[in-house]
């Protein structure tokens, strides 16, 4: 393999393993002319998968393109791009794992609803958005509502705990008080004992 910097083919492999995944080998090379290094990665030939897209046409998969869709949806969404390359791994994993040589775009962009819904949940609405082309308002607000009932159900559980520690908050406050209204009231007992032990 040539050298990506003076491009001879003349190097070493100084350390191999394999990916998270292990379904690739990284292997770190250092090349033996301009002695610089860098990385290759090793993966299993695969059949090529095709995408027969909503028309009919068929394409090669690009994961590329994959990826571009997710970024997109992802756009200003505190998520890191390494989270997203592996999201397209997986969905490009289910691919191959289910189809052997065609798959219909409708099931990727359904793999990668699933993989977002689960890594963040603007994104899946926004993806969502363009992938069902939703036609009306109504039909948008449908996909919504699980994400608004959930998010009630928090603001709720938020609120019922905000009012239980008011409630705790003003019964510490109160106990505060008796306590030391007591004490001044035992303070001032005590005092007037001692006046009357000290006239008599």
């Amino acid at each position: 393999m040539k050298c990506p910097y003076c491009k001879l083919d003349n190097n070493k492999v100084i350390d191999s393993r394999a990916s998270d995944d292990a379904f690739s080998i990284r292997r770190r090379r250092e090349c033996l002319e301009c002695g610089r290094r860098y990385t290759t990665y090793e993966n299993v030939e695969e059949a090529m998968l095709r995408v027969v897209k909503k028309d009919g046409s068929r394409a090669p998969f690009d994961r590329k393109k994959v990826l571009s869709g997710v970024i997109k949806a992802c756009e200003k969404r505190p998520v890191p791009t390494q989270q997203l390359e592996e999201l397209v791994d997986r969905v490009e994993r289910r691919c191959h794992e289910l189809f052997d040589r065609e798959v219909d775009a409708k099931a990727i962009g359904a793999f990668v609803m699933e993989e977002l819904k689960k890594l963040d949940q603007v994104a899946y609405v926004r993806f969502a958005s363009v992938y069902r082309e939703f036609k009306d308002v109504s039909r948008f607000l449908e996909e919504l509502r699980p994400f608004i009932e959930k998010h009630e159900a928090q603001a709720q559980e938020k609120q019922e705990k905000s009012e239980k520690k008011d409630k705790d908050k003003e019964f510490g406050e109160a106990a505060a008080e008796v306590a030391q209204r007591l004490e001044k009231n035992g303070n001032g007992s005590a005092r007037k004992a001692r006046r009357e032990d000290a006239e008599t």
